[in-house]
Order: C-alpha cells, then structure tokens, then sequence
C-alpha cells in the first residue's frame, strides 16, 4: 500500500513539475548572497543543523521556498528570507545551488548496518520502504519528482528533519509521505538512517 502511495504522488509530483519556472544559475548565484551566511559558500554550510544546499534539484529548492514563503512549511528565518521572493527568485536560486558540487560526508561505523539495511531495504515488518525507493541508490534524489538529493547531507539536519515529520512539526511532504515513515521509525532507526545517508555519495 505505501509503495503505491508513493509511486501515484512520484508520478503526479514529475507531471506537475513540468509547469514550473525555469531557472537561470547565473541569475541565481547574484541573488545567493544572502544564502550564504548560513548556507556556506556554494550551498556547503559549516554548521551541521543548516542543511546543505549544494546539488540539491532546483525544482526541491524552489518547492521548500515557495513553501516557506506561504507558510505551509514554518521557519522564522526562513520565511522571512523567503517573503520578497519571486517563483523567477526561486526557480534561479534553485538552479544555481543545483549546479554546485556538495561537501562529502560521512556516517559513524558503529551506525552503518542498520542505516544501510533501512535505506536500502526498508522494514517490511513496519510498513518502512526502502529510502533509496525514492532518494536513489547514490542518494541522488528524484528531481522530476521533487524528492530531494540526500547523499552526503549532514546527518544532525536529516535527523532533526526527520523527527519534525514524525511529530508533525513539518506538514509540508506531498501526500503525507515522510510523516507515514518515520511515524514507523523509532529514534535509534532515523538516528542510523540519519548517519548512514551522509556517507552516502
């Protein structure tokens, strides 16, 4: 049943991104000044709670600010950053961040079995699909889609990311999506999940 959910949600989400603005890079990157401050040079942040936005689709990053600009996902900071945006603003944010090759990370040893064995091959027993399902193998993501580019993320960002859909302090995933899994998913799960996916590259 979740994997139909989340193969009808993939393929509507892939449709509907074909109506959306096209980015400029170049556009972008005069208008990414006041990213870096907190995103690092090039989308790469310093501190483990940002997340990084180097190689992230530019139809994900154009979404989450579209999104923090209505509201539908709250961050003071961040949907003050994203109030006098434009869809043009967003979109060339987007593809300029897109372009940019993210920082390697890396995932604790003792955290690997368990993370890897969840995001490659979910939880049956729980109802958990396997992450790469929608993040790809590599953690690449599924742009068309808007499913997000994770590999080499900081693990502290995914946690905490991942923790606010399960307790519903983040609402903004189509069709309920990250909200269903990691209701399923116990502390020490995300924790190795978390980890396992910033080694990932």
């Amino acid at each position: 049943m979740m994997l139909n959910k989340l193969l009808i949600v993939g393929v509507a989400l892939a449709l509907a991104g074909s109506a959306q603005a096209k980015g400029n890079a170049a556009a972008g990157k005069a208008k990414a000044g006041t990213c870096v401050g907190c995103h690092g040079p090039k989308g790469n942040s310093a501190n483990p709670a940002w997340p990084k936005l180097a190689g992230q689709g530019e139809a994900y990053i154009a979404k989450q600010l579209a999104d923090f600009k209505s509201g539908a996902r709250k961050d003071p900071v961040m949907g003050s950053q994203a109030t006098g945006l434009s869809k043009q603003d967003m979109a060339d944010l987007g593809a300029y961040f897109e372009q940019q090759t993210i920082s390697p990370g890396s995932a604790k040893k003792a955290k690997v079995t368990l993370g890897q064995n969840i995001y490659r091959g979910g939880n049956k027993d729980k109802g958990v699909p396997a992450c790469m399902g929608c993040h790809g193998p590599s953690g690449a993501g599924n742009p068309p889609a808007k499913y997000p580019s994770l590999g080499g993320q900081h693990g502290t960002y995914v946690l905490k990311t991942m923790k606010d859909f399960r307790s519903g302090t983040r609402a903004n995933d189509d069709g309920k999506i990250m909200r269903d899994i990691a209701l399923r998913m116990t502390d020490a799960e995300l924790d190795a999940v978390a980890s396992y996916i910033s080694g990932l590259h």
